[in-house]
């Protein structure tokens, strides 16, 4: 809907257009999309509630990978019910507040998460370059400001970009081609210019990911250098297999994130922006807990014990 005041003016709703181009796969991607969705609350919301039972997981890293699990819920949730309405309703407006509401959200979890992970990467190498000195190193006021750090910082990021994009004007059209309310299809649509807020992004967004992923590859050198000096195999292993799921959740997290932003404007077609938007809002979401469940071995044990004791108890 555009309101008309004079020689202006200004859009109220837009209109997303979602998956829309392929009716016919309207219905599957709605159910594909719900079956990921679910996995995703019921697979995050079991890492939380296993890291929260398990005496023997209230360590720094089973901290951060539940504060993981909680982004993860936060901002699949921010975009797929909004999405899974897109398939299957004929009204895809959402209003101007509420895209810009979305945005930010979204916007501050990926940030958050960017960051949670660099800061994970950080507990890996003082677990293993100073594994005498982690309790010390690695306490429950440090590991706490790193958390609201890392969920301020994203915040803080978020706000100056949602700003940024509230500064424009927008006349029509007010179509997004897009299941929701992403940056540059979102600024695509501005009737003024847009070069302060396209600067805003990419100075915050190059910014935000040079400084995680510095902090995971200086993190991971240094672990790399402590294992080669290691005399051990046993050591090594017990090392890799810390290390492996994080390094797996970073190379999907990043992979996507680099995928969708530093690939040239004249290579990026609409349907790769969708695309790779539902694999770090939607489908990584789903990924992380299996990641670190299937090959974690404390976690597995854990979840072990649980239905045992479960079956255990029903049997008596």
């Amino acid at each position: 809907m555009v309101l008309y005041k004079g020689n202006q003016s200004s859009v109220t709703t837009f209109i997303l257009v979602s998956f829309s181009d392929y009716p016919h796969l309207q219905a599957p991607l709605f159910l594909v999309f719900l079956t990921i969705y679910t996995v995703t609350l019921v697979g995050n919301l079991g890492l939380i509630v296993v890291t929260k039972i398990s005496s023997k997981l209230h360590t720094p890293m089973y901290f951060f990978l539940s504060h993981l699990s909680f982004l993860d819920i936060c901002y699949s949730t921010t975009l797929t019910p909004k999405l899974l309405e897109t398939l299957i309703s004929e009204d895809r407006t959402i209003s101007f507040k509420g895209c810009m509401i979305q945005f930010f959200f979204a916007c501050t979890y990926v940030i958050t998460e960017m960051f949670m992970l660099a800061v994970m990467a950080y507990d890996r190498f003082v677990a293993v370059c100073n594994p005498l000195l982690y309790t010390v190193v690695m306490s429950h006021k440090l590991c706490a400001l790193l958390v609201a750090g890392s969920y301020l910082w994203g915040a803080l990021c978020s706000l100056i970009v949602t700003c940024s994009l509230l500064e424009q004007s927008y006349c029509g059209p007010n179509i997004i081609n897009h299941f929701g309310c992403e940056y540059s299809v979102v600024l695509s649509l501005s009737c003024s210019d847009p070069y302060f807020s396209l600067m805003a992004s990419l100075v915050i967004s190059a910014f935000n990911e040079a400084c995680s992923l510095l902090i995971i590859l200086a993190s991971y050198v240094f672990i790399i250098i402590t294992i080669i000096r290691m005399p051990s195999t046993g050591g090594l292993r017990k090392v890799f297999s810390t290390c492996s799921s994080h390094l797996t959740a970073i190379s999907i997290f990043h992979g996507i994130i680099l995928l969708l932003y530093c690939v040239p404007n004249s290579a990026r077609s609409l349907l790769l922006i969708k695309v790779a938007t539902v694999f770090y809002t939607i489908i990584i979401p789903m990924l992380n807990p299996l990641i670190y469940s299937l090959r974690n071995k404390d976690v597995k044990e854990t979840v072990k014990e649980l239905i045992n004791s479960k079956l255990h108890s029903h049997s008596i």
